[in-house]
């Protein structure tokens, strides 16, 4: 099992990269779908839920799409609550490296900027990094631990 878990982690980080690498195509330089022409929320109570980033029509779609991809196994095996926890666990972690690789990856970020003064939509950070990692990277593991202990 534990193999089997590790190849479901390092998959999970493919996948952040690929998905970094595509935001980059989309974005480019302008993080948080700035100039993309979709629709944005700035105020109200799900801007506030969302950290205090604006809701936009392409990060709803985006989010709808990988939740849909990473359930789409269920077509051909059948549904258990540790494999869902599993998915939820390994897509929060795939959420929260394609978010770093972001700036990474980007020729018009990298290491040096990611810092709090240059990204705007990240408002709250502890120590190097967002806070929101903090709390991914935790949701992700308590998710697959609990994934294990479950069957």
């Amino acid at each position: 099992m534990i193999f089997h878990l590790s190849v479901y982690i390092v998959c999970a980080v493919v996948i952040g990269v690929i998905f970094a690498l595509f935001e980059i195509q989309i974005e480019g330089k302008d993080g948080w779908a700035a100039k993309l022409p979709c629709w944005r929320k700035e105020k109200g109570l799900i801007v506030k839920l969302s950290g205090g980033r604006p809701v936009t029509g392409y990060h709803i779609v985006m989010i709808i799409f990988v939740i849909l991809m990473f359930h789409f196994p269920f077509l051909f095996a059948r549904w258990t609550l540790s494999t869902e926890l599993l998915i939820l666990g390994l897509m929060f972690e795939a959420f929260l490296l394609e978010d770093f690789f972001w700036f990474v990856f980007n020729p018009n970020f990298g290491l040096k900027k990611f810092k709090k003064s240059e990204i705007w939509w990240h408002t709250e950070w502890w120590g190097p990094v967002p806070s929101l990692y903090y709390y991914m990277a935790a949701t992700s593991i308590l998710l697959i631990v609990l994934s294990q202990l479950i069957d």
